[in-house]
C-alpha cells in the first residue's frame, strides 16, 4: 500500500453502515483539521490497516472448514501382474468429508518399496494418476499412496506390481583375434530395460569379469591366459528388491588367442640323487626367440616361501642348500598382460630323521636323576657317518658327547626338545613334556564325627602333597583293615569304622603311597563312646521316712561314657530343677530342708556325647509331718483325755456325797449363793466354736456348821 504524500488532502470515503470501523474512521475525519498535514498520511495508513485486518477476520471466520479423510484406495491398471512393455496405471482415490465449501489443498505422495516416486499438490478431488508406461522389471515392487491435508495424512494398502519378462543381452567385442597377450573389449547391453544393474562376463563357465551400473550397457577389459578358442557370452540381473532378477543368456562370441614364440625356462642342478645338505644352483630365463624383450621380467620362487628367491629382466640365478623331502621351484615370466611360468620339482633323499627323545625311567620323582636320550634312528650312511651328529637340548644347550645323545639330567617339570645337527641340517624333536611326580607327603588322620558304641564312624586320611592316583591304607593296632585310592584332586580317603566292644582301645594309622613313597600317619587313638542306660534314680532318706525339715536327695545314676549331663525334673514344671554335667556316672540333687511343698513325683534325664537322651522312671516323693508336731498334738490330747477324766471322777464323788448328806439334813435348808467360775480351755477347745451355755458352771456355795464353804459343781457339756 502507498503512503499519501503529507501535502495532498484526501477525501477518504465513508465505510459502509455496520462496519466494525466506522466510528474510528469518522473520527479521524472529523478531527483532521486539527493535525498538521504531515501526520495525516499515518492516520489514514492506520486506519486503512484496521479496516483491513477486520474484513479479513471476517472471512476466515467465515470461511472456516472441517474435514475428515474417510479412505485413501490405490489400484493398479490393467492388473497387478503384467507382461514387459505393458502401460501401467497407479489410480489413487481419496474419499474426505467436509463440512463447508472452501477448496481444500490436497498432497498426493506415492511411495515404492517406502522410497517417494511421485508426488502432487491440488485442490481437485478427482483421482491421482501415476503412469509407468512400457513397464519394465525395474518397476516391479510394493507402491502406496498416501494423502495429506493440513497436517492429517491417511495411506492406502499396499499393491504389488510385477512385469513379466527382460529384453535378452546384446554381446559385442571389438575384435575376436588375438596374439598371447593380448586384452579384448567387451560391451554388453540390456536393450530397453531400466533400473540398476549387473553385467557378468563369462568364457563358457568360468567368470571373467563383473560391472555393476544405472545404465543399461557396460564394458570390461578381458584378457586369456590360455591360448586356442574361448566361447564368451553375458547376461544382466536387474535390482529389484529384495530378489534380483536375471536375464537370459546373450548371444556367444568366438574368441581366438594365438601363442607367442616366448616361454620361461628353469634349470636345476643337480637335479637327481640329491641329498639333504647339498648345494643346488637354480636359473630362471626367458627364450624370446627374436621378439623384443624390453618389457620381459622375470622371477624365481619357491613354493612355502613368501617371497621371491630372485629377479631379472631375462634371466636370474639362486643358490642355495637343499632340504627334505621335497623342493618345488617357479620360474615366471610377464610382459605386459602375459604371463608364463614353469614349475619343477625335485626330490630331496633324507639325511638322517628328526630325533625322538626319550626319558627312563618312565616315571620319576622331582628332583631324582634321570635319563633323557636323544637318537635319529635313520642315517644315510653312503652320506654321513654317525658320529657327525651332534645333539643337544633346547633347555639348556648342554651337548653330550658326539653320537651319544645321551643327557643325564635332574628331574624337574619342563618341556625338553631335542635337535640334532649335521653338515647345516638341523631338526628338532617332538616335545617332550617331563611331569616329575611329586612325592606323597606325610598323611594326617583324623577323626570326622563321634566313635559311638557299634555304629558306623569316618576317618579321614589325606597328603597335603603328593601325584595321584594316591593309595592309602588304614591299620587297627598294625591290622591292614581296609584300603582306597584316590585318582582326582577333590577326592579324599574315607574309612567307614564300627567299633563293637567298648573295651577296645583302638590304635589307628593311615599309610599313603604313589609308586614306591610311602608315608604314614601319627597314631590315633580312638575309644568307643557308650550310650548311656536308662538312669536310675534313687531318694535318700527312703521314701517312707521322709519328714517336714529333714534332707532329701535324688541320686540319678547312669552306665555309660561320661561326661554326663543330669537334669533334674519334677512332674508339672516346664524347666528342669537342676543341669549338671559330670565326670562321673552318677549326680545327686539336694534339698536341705524339706516340706510337704516338696511332694510330688521326680525323675531324671541324662545324656553325653552319644546324643541319646535318656529318663528314668518317675518316683512319688510324699512329705510326712514332723515328730515334733506329731509329739505336741499326742501331749494336747492326752491333758484333755485326763481332764475329762478327773472331771468325771470328781462329779461322781461329789453325787455319792450329795445323795448321803441328804438324809441328814435338816428340814431348814442353808441359803444358797450361786457363783458363775470360768474355766481355762484347752488348745483343741480353743479352736472349736463357742455354743451358748457350754462353758458356764454354777457352783453352789453352802455354809457349813463349822463355817466352810462347800461347793458343789455343776457341769454341763452339750454336744
Amino acid at each position: 500500500m502507498m503512503v499519501p504524500a503529507p501535502a495532498q488532502h484526501i477525501n477518504t470515503p465513508r465505510p459502509p453502515a455496520g462496519s466494525g470501523v466506522t466510528h474510528t474512521v469518522l473520527a479521524l475525519q472529523d478531527r483532521r483539521h486539527q493535525f498538521s498535514s504531515d501526520r495525516m498520511g499515518l492516520l489514514l495508513l492506520l486506519a486503512s490497516t484496521l479496516l483491513c485486518g477486520c474484513i479479513q477476520s471476517g472471512i476466515v471466520a467465515s470461511e472456516d472448514t472441517s474435514f475428515k479423510i474417510s479412505s485413501v484406495t490405490l489400484t493398479i491398471e490393467p492388473a497387478e501382474e503384467v507382461p514387459r512393455n505393458t502401460n501401467v496405471t497407479l489410480r489413487c482415490q481419496t474419499k474426505v468429508l467436509t463440512s463447508g465449501s472452501m477448496a481444500l489443498t490436497r498432497k498426493y505422495t506415492i511411495f515404492k518399496e517406502n522410497r517417494i516416486v511421485h508426488t502432487k499438490m491440488t485442490e481437485s478431488s478427482d483421482d491421482v494418476l501415476y503412469l509407468l508406461p512400457e513397464a519394465r522389471v525395474s518397476n516391479n515392487g510394493k507402491y502406496v499412496c498416501q494423502l495429506t491435508i493440513e497436517g492429517e495424512a491417511l495411506s492406502s494398502q499396499p499393491k504389488k506390481l510385477k512385469v513379466m519378462g527382460l529384453s535378452k543381452p546384446t554381446l559385442h567385442l571389438n575384435r575376436t583375434y588375438l596374439t598371447e597377450g593380448d586384452t579384448v573389449t567387451a560391451t554388453c547391453s540390456a536393450p530397453g530395460e531400466t533400473g540398476v544393474f549387473g553385467f557378468y562376463f563369462y568364457d563358457d563357465s568360468v567368470e571373467l569379469g563383473d560391472v555393476q551400473t544405472d545404465s543399461n550397457r557396460a564394458q570390461s577389459t578381458l584378457h586369456f591366459t590360455t591360448l586356442g578358442p574361448h566361447r564368451l557370452h553375458c547376461f544382466y540381473t536387474v535390482d529389484n528388491m529384495p530378489v534380483d532378477v536375471k536375464s537370459e543368456e546373450s548371444n556367444e562370441v568366438i574368441v581366438t588367442v594365438r601363442g607367442l614364440s616366448i616361454k620361461p625356462v628353469l634349470e636345476i642342478s643337480p637335479e637327481n640323487n640329491v641329498y639333504e645338505g647339498d648345494p643346488l644352483n637354480i636359473s630362471c630365463r626367458v627364450e624370446t626367440s627374436g621378439l623384443n624383450s624390453e618389457n620381459i621380467e622375470v622371477y624365481l620362487s619357491q613354493d612355502g616361501n613368501s617371497r621371491w628367491l630372485s629377479m631379472g629382466k631375462t634371466n636370474t640365478k639362486h643358490r642355495m642348500t637343499a632340504t627334505g623331502p621335497q623342493l618345488t621351484f617357479e620360474c615366471m615370466m610377464t610382459m605386459e598382460h602375459l604371463k608364463k611360468s614353469e614349475r619343477r620339482n625335485v626330490t630331496v633323499i633324507e639325511l638322517f630323521s628328526a630325533p625322538v627323545l626319550t626319558m627312563s625311567p618312565a616315571e620319576v620323582f622331582q628332583e631324582e636323576p634321570m635319563t633323557l636320550t636323544c637318537r635319529s634312528e635313520k642315517v644315510a650312511s653312503e652320506k654321513l657317518n654317525r658320529d657327525e651328529l651332534s645333539y643337544y637340548l633346547s633347555s639348556n644347550q648342554s651337548f653330550a658327547s658326539n653320537g651319544s645323545g645321551v643327557f643325564k639330567v635332574k628331574a624337574l617339570k619342563t618341556d625338553h626338545i631335542c635337535i640334532a645337527q649335521a653338515r647345516g641340517i638341523r631338526k628338532t624333536s617332538k616335545v617332550l613334556k617331563v611331569h616329575p611326580k611329586v612325592a606323597v607327603s606325610v598323611p594326617k588322620i583324623s577323626l570326622q564325627d563321634k566313635p559311638i558304641l557299634e555304629q558306623p564312624f569316618h576317618v579321614l586320611c589325606q597328603s597335603a602333597v603328593g601325584s595321584l592316583p594316591i593309595t592309602y591304607i588304614l591299620y587297627s593296632n598294625s591290622t591292614k583293615l581296609k584300603e582306597t585310592v584316590v585318582h582326582l584332586p577333590n577326592q579324599t580317603a574315607l574309612f567307614t569304622v564300627v567299633i563293637y566292644n567298648a573295651k577296645e582301645l583302638g590304635s589307628y594309622k593311615c599309610e599313603a603311597r604313589n609308586g614306591g613313597k610311602r608315608m604314614q600317619s601319627e597314631e590315633l587313638v580312638i575309644s568307643a563312646i557308650v550310650p548311656l542306660s536308662r538312669p536310675t534314680l534313687t531318694v535318700l532318706p527312703d521314701l517312707s521316712d521322709i519328714s517336714e525339715g529333714d534332707q532329701l536327695n535324688l541320686i540319678c545314676a547312669v552306665n555309660g561314657t561320661p561326661p554326663v549331663t543330669f537334669r533334674w525334673y519334677r512332674e508339672g514344671d516346664k524347666h528342669p530343677l537342676r543341669i549338671t554335667t559330670s565326670a562321673e556316672t552318677f549326680k545327686d540333687y539336694e534339698v536341705a530342708v524339706v516340706s510337704k511343698q516338696h511332694s510330688g513325683l521326680y525323675y531324671c534325664e541324662a545324656e553325653n556325647r552319644a546324643s541319646i537322651m535318656v529318663r528314668s522312671n518317675p518316683v512319688d516323693i510324699d512329705v510326712r509331718m514332723a515328730l515334733w508336731k506329731k509329739a505336741m498334738i499326742g501331749g494336747i490330747v492326752f491333758l484333755f483325755i485326763l481332764l475329762v477324766v478327773t472331771a468325771g471322777c470328781v462329779l461322781h464323788y461329789r453325787s455319792k456325797r450329795d445323795n448321803e448328806e441328804d438324809h441328814s439334813t435338816v428340814s431348814n435348808e442353808p441359803d444358797v449363793e450361786y457363783t458363775e467360775v470360768v474355766h481355762p480351755r484347752s488348745a483343741e477347745a480353743a479352736r472349736a466354736p463357742l455354743r451358748r451355755g457350754t462353758d458356764t458352771v454354777y457352783s453352789e456355795l453352802q455354809n457349813s456348821t463349822h463355817g466352810e464353804f462347800n461347793i458343789l459343781t455343776n457341769q454341763y457339756f452339750h454336744m
